[in-house]
C-alpha cells in the first residue's frame, strides 16, 4: 500500500513535489562543492609548505562547516517543502488511514515521495556541484586563501556523498513531515484535513517562548561582554530567535501582517482583500513568512557586521575572511528562499478553485492579480519587520561592544536591495501560479 500511495501522490500532486526537487537539488549543489573542495586542499599530492598554509587559513574547516551546514539545511528546506506537499495530500492520506492503513504505511509512502524526488536530483546537483567547486575554489585563490599553485581537482568522491546525504535527508524529512499526521485517528484526521489544524501543539509555544526569551537574555547578557565574546556568543542569539519565530510562527505572523496590513488595507478593495487573506490564515502563510524571516535575519546581520565596522573603523576585516562569510551567507539565504518560495508557490496553487469563483462572479483577471501581488506585498513586510528585529537585536551586544553604539550601519542601496530582492521573490512565487490557474474557463475548474 505505501508504494501505491507514493505512486498517486507524486501522480495527483506533481507540481508540490517540483519544490522538494529543487531544494534537494541546491543541496546536492553545495554537497558536491564542499566535497571537492575538500578533496582538492585535502590531497597529499599538494607540497607540505602550501598544505600548511591552506590549513592555517582554515580552508579545510570552512569547507566542512559548509558541508555539515548544508545537510541541516537540506533537512530544515525539504521538511518544510515536503510538508507543504504533505498537507495537499491530507485528505487522501486521512480516507486511506480510515480504510485500515497503519501509520508507518503513511509515514513509509511519504518517504517514498521524498527519495523519489530527491535521488534524481541529487544526481544532477553532483554535476552542477562541480562548477560552483571550481568556482569557490578560484575565489579562494584569488583572495590568498589557497597558493596559487595549488591545482583543483574534481572529485568522483563527492557523488556518493550526495547520494547517502539525499538519502538519508529525504527519509528523515519525510518521517519527520507526516509524523504527527500519521499517528492521529482516521476520525480525526478526516477532521483536520477538512478543516485545519487550528493549535500550535502543546510543546511548540512553550519552546518558542523559551527559545525567544532565552535569545533576549542573552543578548542582554553579551551587551556586557568584551567585543570578541559578544561576537562569538552572537550567532547563537541569531539561531535561539530563528528557532522561536519558527515554533510561533502562526502567533507572530498574525499581528505582525496585521501591523503591515494597516498601512496596506487604506490603498483600496483589492488590497483590503489580500489583507484579510494574510491575515485570517496565519497558520498557511507563517510557512512561507518563515523562511523569508531567516533569510532577513540571518543575511542583514551579516551585511551590516561589515558595513557598521567598514564604516567606524575603515575596514570590515581580511578580504577572504569577508569573502567566505558573504559566500556563506548567501548559500543559507538560498535555502531559506527556496522553501519560501516554494510554500507561497503552493498556497497560490491550492487555491485555483478559489481564484475561479472570484472570476465567476465577475472579478476581472487584472483585480485577481492586484490581490496577489498585495498578498506578497503583506507577506514581505511582515517578513522585513521580524526579520529586521531580529537582526538588531542580535547585533545590539556586537556593535555596542565594540564601537560603544548598538545601532547598524547599512548604507541605503544595500538596504533598498534586500527589500526589493524580497518583494520580487515573493511577488514571482504568488503571481506566476495564480497567473497559471487563471487559464482554460472558469467554470470548468469550480466543478473539478
Amino acid at each position: 500500500m505505501s508504494t501505491a500511495l507514493a505512486r498517486a501522490a507524486l501522480t495527483a500532486h506533481r507540481p508540490a513535489f517540483v519544490g522538494t526537487a529543487v531544494a534537494a537539488l541546491f543541496a546536492a549543489v553545495v554537497v558536491s562543492a564542499s566535497t571537492m573542495v575538500l578533496a582538492a586542499t585535502g590531497t597529499h599530492e599538494i607540497p607540505a609548505a602550501d598544505r600548511r598554509r591552506i590549513t592555517a587559513n582554515g580552508v579545510g574547516d570552512i569547507a566542512a562547516v559548509l558541508l555539515i551546514g548544508s545537510v541541516y539545511m537540506s533537512i530544515f528546506v525539504v521538511v518544510s517543502t515536503l510538508g507543504t506537499a504533505v498537507a495537499q495530500q491530507n485528505r487522501e492520506l486521512a480516507l486511506a488511514r480510515a480504510i485500515g492503513a497503519r501509520p508507518r504505511q503513511v509515514r513509509r509512502a511519504v518517504a517514498v515521495q521524498a527519495l523519489a524526488a530527491s535521488v534524481p536530483a541529487a544526481l544532477i546537483g553532483f554535476a552542477a556541484g562541480g562548477a560552483l567547486a571550481r568556482f569557490w575554489f578560484g575565489g579562494m585563490v584569488a583572495h590568498g586563501l589557497v597558493p596559487a599553485g595549488v591545482p583543483f581537482r574534481f572529485s568522483w568522491l563527492a557523488l556518493p556523498v550526495c547520494l547517502a546525504v539525499a538519502g538519508v535527508t529525504s527519509t528523515v524529512a519525510g518521517l519527520l513531515a507526516s509524523l504527527r499526521f500519521s499517528l492521529l485517528r482516521p476520525a480525526r484526521a478526516l477532521d483536520e484535513a477538512a478543516a485545519g489544524r487550528r493549535s500550535l501543539g502543546p510543546l511548540r509555544a512553550p519552546l518558542g517562548v523559551l527559545a525567544v526569551g532565552g535569545a533576549t537574555l542573552l543578548s542582554a547578557l553579551l551587551a556586557r561582554q568584551p567585543a570578541e565574546d559578544a561576537n562569538a556568543g552572537a550567532f547563537l542569539v541569531l539561531i535561539l530567535f530563528c528557532v522561536g519565530v519558527g515554533l510561533l510562527g502562526p502567533r507572530l505572523v498574525g499581528p505582525a501582517a496585521w501591523l503591515v496590513s494597516t498601512l496596506i488595507g487604506r490603498i483600496g478593495p483589492t488590497a483590503r482583500l489580500a489583507m484579510l487573506n494574510v491575515r485570517s490564515q496565519p497558520r498557511r502563510f507563517s510557512a512561507a513568512v518563515v523562511p523569508l524571516v531567516l533569510v532577513v535575519g540571518f543575511g542583514v546581520t551579516k551585511i551590516a557586521q561589515h558595513t557598521t565596522a567598514e564604516h567606524v573603523t575603515g575596514s570590515a576585516g581580511s578580504t577572504g575572511e569577508v569573502w567566505l562569510d558573504y559566500m556563506g551567507t548567501a548559500l543559507y539565504a538560498g535555502f531559506a528562499a527556496i522553501a519560501s518560495a516554494n510554500t507561497l508557490a503552493m498556497i497560490s496553487l491550492e487555491r485555483r478553485r478559489d481564484v475561479a469563483l472570484l472570476r465567476v462572479v465577475g472579478s476581472q483577471r487584472r483585480q485577481i492579480r492586484a490581490m496577489a501581488f498585495w498578498e506578497a506585498l503583506v507577506v514581505a513586510g511582515t517578513a522585513l519587520l521580524l526579520g529586521s528585529l531580529i537582526a538588531l537585536a542580535t547585533l545590539a551586544p556586537i556593535l555596542d561592544s565594540a564601537f560603544g553604539s548598538p545601532l547598524p550601519y547599512v548604507p541605503w542601496p544595500l538596504g533598498v536591495a534586500v527589500v526589493l530582492a524580497t518583494v520580487a521573490l515573493t511577488a514571482m512565487s504568488t503571481g506566476v501560479p495564480v497567473r497559471r490557474g487563471m487559464r482554460g474557463p472558469a467554470i470548468t475548474v469550480v466543478r473539478e
